[in-house]
């Protein structure tokens, strides 16, 4: 009877749509639960939206999104994402240079003059898209009790501050959030208008990601908001901003799921940006600090994916794409722990077998 019962299993899996069977018995939704056990219940949380040609086959959430008012994370929760921003910037900045108003080897002082001449004179833009600018970071800068927030051009004030980069301008790798806050500025003064314009304007509207923002206090919203959390002494405390928070070119950028299965879809063809654009910021044009990861243009590249994680207080978010298969799974959580990039690779593990 059991070898029955196995056998029959086995054809209901093999006949099944990508949201059947997984492993022993299980569908990919009970297995992707399983994987995401530690968001569910009475805490902060995550969503989870898993792509395959073209269609999503998992939409997930989990957890709270403001854990004060009791909401429910949903795919429409829209998260801070952190670094994941920065291929929003890279593409503002590719969409400006097919329109002739910018060019990739620029040289950075071209656009923001101000930078000491000893320091910048040798980056151009394109060492700021693959963090191969040397800059100094500019949270290393900021003074330590710092409480009000920064904004990007606060950036470009602290480097002017400094005559020395870490190495010599394409000589090295060192992740740097100081070069994509410079790079917001740039497209601003290439475009004639605001950064979170620009993104507004030439991405998220072109794509229907109506409730994607880079967000600034005071001037936009966050619909359907989730806020950030750490744990703190065995309790959810919310800690959703810091003083970096407000910097948008290097992490401002609040989205859903819902939001990033459009964008996602847009990396496929020319919607927004044209096949040589594309190559651009997909080709591993430098070695990183880990020898299994290369960086294109607001992307890391690991053997066949494309990804990119997001870390800043109280978030941690995650997209890996398998282009060549049609396959990608965001995670987004609004929490500090744990980090959800493995958790995303084994979730993909469910449709790479």
């Amino acid at each position: 009877m059991r070898a029955n019962a196995m056998r029959l299993a086995a054809l209901l899996c093999a006949l099944a749509l990508p949201i059947g069977c997984a492993t022993g018995g299980k569908t990919v939704q009970e297995s992707v639960d399983a994987l995401m056990r530690d968001y569910a219940g009475d805490g902060p949380g995550a969503s989870v939206l898993v792509i395959q040609d073209g269609k999503p086959v998992v939409e997930r959430a989990y957890g709270f999104a403001d854990l004060e008012a009791r909401t429910p994370a949903t795919p429409r929760s829209n998260y801070r994402l952190a670094s994941v921003s920065k291929q929003f910037t890279a593409t503002a900045v590719l969409l400006l240079a097919r329109d002739g108003k910018l060019g990739l080897d620029d040289p950075v002082r071209k656009w923001l003059p101000s930078l000491p001449a000893k320091a910048a004179d040798a980056i151009t833009i394109k060492h700021l898209l693959t963090h191969t600018s040397g800059l100094i970071d500019y949270e290393d800068l900021m003074a330590e009790d710092a409480t009000e927030q920064v904004h990007d051009a606060d950036v470009l004030r602290l480097l002017e501050t400094q005559d020395r980069t870490y190495f010599a301008p394409g000589a090295d790798y060192r992740y740097s959030n100081s070069g994509y806050a410079l790079l917001a500025l740039i497209v601003e003064k290439a475009s004639g208008k605001r950064y979170a314009d620009v993104l507004r304007e030439r991405i998220f509207l072109p794509l229907g990601m109506d409730r994607t923002v880079a967000y600034e206090k005071g001037i936009s919203e966050v619909a359907d908001r989730a806020y950030g959390y750490s744990l703190i002494d065995g309790r959810w405390r919310r800690t959703d901003q810091s003083s970096t928070s407000a910097v948008l070119g290097d992490g401002g950028i609040y989205s859903s799921i819902d939001d990033l299965a459009k964008w996602d879809a847009a990396q496929y063809d020319d919607r927004l940006l044209d096949a040589q654009s594309r190559k651009l910021a997909t080709t591993p044009w430098t070695k990183t600090d880990d020898p299994a990861i290369e960086y294109g243009y607001g992307w890391r590249i690991t053997g066949e994916t494309l990804w990119h994680s997001g870390e800043t207080i109280g978030f941690r978010n995650v997209i890996v794409r398998y282009p060549q298969r049609r396959l990608t799974v965001m995670v987004l959580t609004n929490r500090d722990d744990p980090e959800p990039y493995r958790t995303a690779l084994r979730i993909a593990e469910l449709f790479l077998r």
